[in-house]
C-alpha cells in the first residue's frame, strides 16, 4: 500500500508540527526532507542531491556543492496535520542558520549516520537545540549501508550525548538486504518493496519474534523507569499496552526525559512514513508550546498561542529574491492579514505587509492571513532585520532575539574594477542584512573594506553569491583570524584623572580603577565606591567607557577579552562633572591600565576531525604537528583511522586540498570551535608586528 498525505481539515493547533532537521553534513538531511514531500504528496517526482534536483537545495551554489547552506523552508500535510519543515545546514560554518531557525522551532529530528553514528556537528546542532529547549526525535540513517548497525549508533547517541534512547523500531535485514523495521509500539512488520515507496504492514515475521519481543520489553522497562503512569501499570501488569506506551513516549519526548529512536534509508525510501507518524504522535504542537515571554514596558509579559490574541511575531530569516524582500516570521501570537500594518517593537517604526506567503523553498503561495503557531514570508517591510518582533501596534512586546555567532575569519574583499565599488558596498550590506553573522567594516589603517565570517567555506560561500547574485568581480585577499588580546596579569589603583577646560563649561573626572583577569573570555564590570562619591550614573557612564577601550588593546589593536575592571574610588565637580566626562575616563584610564598590565594575545582553535585510511594516518599526523595541532585522540575502526585534535584556525587554511592530496581524495575532515588559546610568542610578533606580549 501507499501512505499520502491526507489534506488539513482543521486549523487547531493541535493539528500544526514546526520542526527541523538537524544532522552533521552528509548524514541524510535533505534526502530525508526530500522524501518526506513525495511521500505526503506536496513533490510528484523525487529528487536526488548529487543531482542537484532536490526542492531544498535550490541555490546554484548548493548544487554545485551538494550540500546545504542557506536553510529552507516547506510545508506538507500528513494525516490531518500540517507541517512545516525547516531543512538545516549540516556544516559547522552555517550553524548560525541553525540557531535562528532552533529559535522558531517547536520540534525536531536529529539525523545520524548509522555507520558513523554521532559525529562532531550531529553533537553541536544537539547541543544547540538543548539551549532552546527543542524536545527531539532521532532517524538513524543510511541502515543500508556496509557497516551499519543501529545500535552501534543508538550505543553513541547514549554515551557522546548523555540521552536515553527509546528504541521504537527492529531493522529487518542488514545493509544490501536491509527491507524494512518492526514497529515495537504496534508490534507490526513494515516491508518496503525494492525500488519503490510502497510498504506492506504485515504480522511479525516468525525470525525475529524473539528478538521484537525482547526489544519491545526492553523498551517497556526503560519507559517505565522514566514515566510515573508507565511505572504503575508496568508493576500491575508487568507489561505496557500500547496506548499507554505510546502516551508516555509523547511526554518523555516532550518532557525531554528521553529521545524516540527510528531507522531507515532514505535514499532507498525506506522509513518515511513511520518518520512522518512519530512526528505527528511524539513532536509537540504550538499549543502544546508554553507561552511566549517577551518585554513591554520594562515589564515581562506572557503571549499564548492564540489567534484571538494581540499579534506577536519574530522575524528569524530575511532574503533578497526576485519577487522582493523576503522577510521569515514565526507568529506566536495572534492573526496577521494582509495589507495589515505592524510596529517594530525596537525601534517603535510601523510597516505594512504587502503580501504573505507560504513558502516552499524557492516557490510561494500567497495566502489572506496567518496565525499563531504559522511559519510564513511576509512582502513589503523594509527595516525588520533576523531577530526583529513585529506585533499590534497596540499591544507592543519584544521578543528574545536569536544569539549571533562572533565572526572568527576575515579576508578583505574589493572590486576588481573601479566603476563596481558602489555595487560591492550596496551587495556587501545586503549579504550583512541576509546573514547577521557576516560582519563587513572598513579597516582604519589601511582603508580596506573587511569581509567577517565564521569559517573559510562561510566566506567563500559570501562571495561567490556577491559575483552570482550582483555581477560584481571581487578581488579577495588571504583570510585572517580574528585575534583577541588578554590580560594575564593586572594592575591595582591605577588613577586617572580627565580634565579639561576650554571656555565654557569644563570636564572634570577622576576615577581609581582595579584591572584583573578572567578565566572566561569576557568582560566584568563592577563599582565598590561608596559613600556616593562616584554617583551611580556616573559609574554607568565609566563602564561604557571601558567598554569603549576594550575595542582596541595594547599589543596590536586587538579586542580586548578576559577581564574585569573594578571602579574604587573616584571624585567629581559640583559643575564640570558630567557623564560625558566620567566615559572619557573610563576608556583613557583603561586604556593606560592595559598598557601597564601584562597582557598577551589570543587566537580561535577549533577541533578538527580527521577520518583517514589507516594507510595514510603517518602523514596526516605530520601535517597536524607542523600545524601546530595537539592529538587528543584517534581511534581505528574497518580500516578507517578518525583522528581528533585542536589546531589554532589560523593553520587550517588550505588544509582541505592538502588533506585531499596527501590520502589521494579519500580523507575528510570536520572542525568545531573550541574556544580561545594563547599565541605562541613567534607568531605573536607576526600578528602583532613585532610587538612581543607585555
Amino acid at each position: 500500500m501507499r501512505a499520502n498525505g491526507r489534506p488539513l481539515t482543521t486549523t487547531s493547533l493541535t493539528a500544526v508540527r514546526n520542526l527541523g532537521i538537524l544532522a552533521h553534513v552528509d548524514a541524510g538531511k535533505t534526502t530525508i526532507t526530500e522524501r518526506i514531500l513525495f511521500a505526503t504528496g506536496a513533490i510528484h517526482k523525487r529528487g536526488e542531491v548529487h543531482h542537484g534536483t532536490t526542492v531544498t537545495d535550490y541555490d546554484p551554489q548548493e548544487r554545485d556543492r551538494g550540500i546545504t547552506i542557506f536553510a529552507a523552508a516547506v510545508s506538507c500535510t500528513w494525516g490531518g496535520h500540517h507541517v512545516n519543515l525547516i531543512d538545516t545546514p549540516g556544516h559547522v560554518d552555517f550553524s548560525d542558520e541553525v540557531e535562528r531557525s532552533l529559535r522558531v522551532l517547536d520540534g525536531a529530528v536529529a539525523v545520524f549516520d548509522a555507520v558513523a553514528g554521532v559525529e562532531p556537528q550531529s553533537e553541536t546542532v544537539w547541543r544547540q537545540a538543548d539551549r532552546h529547549g527543542v524536545p527531539r526525535i532521532a532517524f538513524v540513517n543510511k541502515l543500508d549501508r556496509a557497516g551499519a548497525d543501529l545500535d552501534t549508533a543508538v550505543a553513541s547517541i547514549r554515551r557522546r550525548l548523555g540521552v536515553t534512547p527509546l528504541v521504537v523500531q527492529l531493522p529487518i535485514g542488514r545493509e544490501d538486504d536491509f527491507t524494512g523495521v518492526v514497529d515495537l509500539v504496534a508490534m507490526r512488520a513494515l516491508r518496503w518493496q525494492a525500488g519503490s515507496a510502497d510498504f506492506e504492514s504485515e504480522p511479525v515475521p516468525e525470525p525475529l519474534r524473539e528478538e521484537a519481543g525482547r526489544r519491545r520489553r526492553l523498551l517497556e522497562e526503560t519507559v517505565a523507569e522514566l514515566h510515573a503512569e508507565a511505572l504503575e501499570e508496568f508493576c500491575a501488569d508487568s507489561a505496557l499496552s500500547d496506548g499507554t506506551l505510546a502516551r508516555a513516549l509523547r511526554e518523555l519526548t516532550l518532557r525531554g526525559d528521553g529521545v524516540v529512536v527510528l531507522c531507515g534509508s532514505a535514499y532507498r525510501n525506506r522509513g518515511i512514513e513511520p518518520l512522518l507518524d512519530a512526528v505527528v504522535a511524539y513532536l509537540p504542537a504550538p499549543a502544546d508550546m508554553p507561552p511566549v515571554r517577551g518585554t513591554a514596558d520594562g515589564a515581562e509579559q506572557e503571549r499564548a498561542p492564540d489567534p484571538a490574541e494581540p499579534f506577536a511575531a519574530l522575524a528569524f530569516k530575511v532574503t533578497a529574491t526576485a519577487t522582493g524582500r523576503l522577510t521569515y516570521l514565526r507568529v506566536y501570537a495572534g492573526t496577521l492579514r494582509k495589507g495589515a500594518t505592524v510596529l517594530d517593537a525596537a525601534t517603535g517604526r510601523t510597516e505594512r505587509v504587502g503580501r504573505i506567503l507560504r513558502v516552499q523553498a524557492d516557490r510561494h503561495e500567497d495566502r489572506e492571513e496567518a496565525v499563531a503557531g504559522d511559519i510564513v514570508a511576509v512582502i513589503g517591510l523594509k527595516s525588520a532585520r533576523a531577530g526583529t518582533t513585529l506585533c499590534a501596534p497596540g499591544a507592543p512586546l519584544v521578543l528574545e532575539p536569536p544569539t549571533v555567532a562572533e565572526p572568527v575569519v576575515s579576508v578583505a574583499v574589493e572590486a576588481r574594477r573601479n566603476v563596481d565599488t558602489g555595487r560591492l558596498a550596496s551587495a556587501l550590506a545586503r549579504l550583512a542584512e541576509e546573514d547577521p553573522s557576516l560582519v563587513v567594516r572598513s579597516d582604519p589603517e589601511t582603508g580596506q573594506t573587511v569581509l567577517s565570517g565564521l569559517g573559510e567555506l562561510h566566506l567563500e560561500v559570501a562571495v561567490e553569491k556577491i559575483r552570482r547574485g550582483h555581477g560584481v568581480e571581487v578581488v579577495v585577499g588571504r583570510p585572517q583570524v580574528s585575534y583577541r588580546e588578554t590580560v594575564v596579569r593586572g594592575v591595582a589603583g591605577l588613577v586617572h584623572r580627565h580634565v579639561k577646560q576650554d571656555g565654557g563649561a569644563g570636564q572634570f573626572a577622576h576615577v581609581v580603577l582595579d584591572v584583573e583577569p578572567l578565566d572566561e573570555p569576557v568582560f566584568e564590570f563592577r563599582s565598590t565606591v561608596v559613600g556616593g562619591r562616584v554617583p551611580h550614573e556616573y559609574a554607568r557612564a565609566v563602564e561604557a567607557g571601558c567598554r569603549d577601550a576594550l575595542a582596541e588593546g595594547p599589543l596590536g589593536g586587538y579586542p580586548v577579552t578576559g577581564l574585569r575592571v573594578t571602579l574604587t574610588d573616584g571624585a567629581t565637580h559640583s559643575k564640570d562633572s558630567s557623564e560625558m566626562a566620567f566615559r572619557a575616563a573610563g576608556r583613557f584610564g583603561l586604556r593606560e591600565a592595559l598598557r601597564l598590565s601584562t597582557v598577551e594575545l589570543l587566537e580561535p582553535v577549533v577541533e578538527v576531525t580527521v577520518s583517514v585510511p589507516e594507510d595514510g594516518v603517518g602523514g596526516v599526523l605530520g601535517d597536524l604537528a607542523s600545524r601546530r595541532g595537539r592529538v587528543s585522540g584517534q581511534t581505528a575502526e574497518a580500516g578507517t583511522a578518525v583522528i581528533t585534535a585542536a589546531v589554532p584556525l589560523a593553520e587550517l587554511f588550505g588544509y582541505a586540498s592538502r588533506l585531499r592530496g596527501r590520502t589521494q581524495g579519500r580523507g575528510v575532515f570536520t572542525t568545531r570551535p573550541a574556544g580561545l588559546a594563547p599565541v605562541p610568542a613567534s607568531v605573536a610578533a607576526s600578528a602583532t608586528g613585532g610587538l612581543p606580549a607585555r
